[in-house]
């Protein structure tokens, strides 16, 4: 009996070492993005905010423009640093809201995690910042709901970010990055699944390329006006001031 236990548990400990052997951790390389925005709800919401009709503009839209709007971007990384930035646009598809927050996606940011260093070119209307901070911190909360995205198994955690804005993301272990799209970091892995359930908007990783990333393709931006999160929120706020209450909605989209 004690040699068939010796038996079972040697052969357990082989099975278990050689699938660990097989497990690929990936710590450089490209992943693309695609962000996706609901316009018709989106829209929807903004007419109801604003106490208007939906009318017949409304309709003609829903029947001539596509309910969701994709982006993509790419974010390359290697070590603890990463790059995200924006695929341009080949066709002007701006949509029944064009230049708004949700409709665009301009941000080029770069994190250095091991300096605890967020550097991000960001675009509001004809101005351009150069904001350098710190990375958000994030108050996850890891749930046990699992998901494969892009090839890669994903657990999913929840956040309030911003006093308000609820967000879920999808990481995985097995890129050991602690990075993420736009300014989500902050979990044991690379996020490679993002929603902001209230405000309509996902970014999803469609593909993951494992390989080498030289330093000159993970540099930080250097266009714009070179200023903090607090100075940015200050300065936006001026601005958006006369939005009324839409305004609250549209900083919190900015500043992601």
């Amino acid at each position: 009996m004690k040699t068939k236990f010796i038996l079972l548990a040697g052969l357990i400990f082989t099975v278990h070492h050689l699938f660990a052997q097989n497990v690929r951790f990936t710590n450089s390389g490209v992943i693309e993005f695609e962000k996706s925005i609901n316009q018709h709800a989106t829209i929807k919401k903004a007419i109801a905010r604003s106490g208007g009709m939906m009318g017949s503009s409304f309709d003609d839209f829903k029947k001539s423009a596509p309910q969701f709007k994709l982006l993509k971007s790419t974010l390359r990384f290697s070590g603890n640093k990463t790059l995200f930035a924006p695929v341009v646009e080949t066709d002007d598809n701006r949509g029944m809201f064009g230049g708004s927050p949700e409709s665009e996606q301009s941000n080029i940011t770069y994190t250095d995690l091991s300096t605890n260093t967020f550097i991000t070119e960001k675009k509001f209307f004809e101005e351009t910042f150069l904001v350098k901070d710190s990375p958000r911190k994030i108050n996850w909360k890891l749930t046990s709901e699992m998901r494969d995205i892009a090839g890669y198994e994903c657990r999913r955690a929840n956040a309030i970010i911003m006093d308000s804005v609820y967000v879920v993301a999808f990481y995985t272990d097995k890129i050991p990055v602690s990075g993420g799209p736009e300014s989500f970091t902050g979990l044991p892995g690379m996020i490679l699944g993002v929603a902001l359930p209230h405000d309509n908007i996902t970014w999803f990783a469609k593909t993951v390329t494992d390989r080498p990333i030289p330093v000159t393709e993970i540099k930080p931006p250097t266009k714009g006006k070179p200023m903090d999160n607090k100075s940015l929120l200050e300065t936006i706020s001026k601005v958006l001031n006369r939005w009324g209450s839409e305004a609250s909605r549209m900083i919190k989209l900015l500043l992601i």
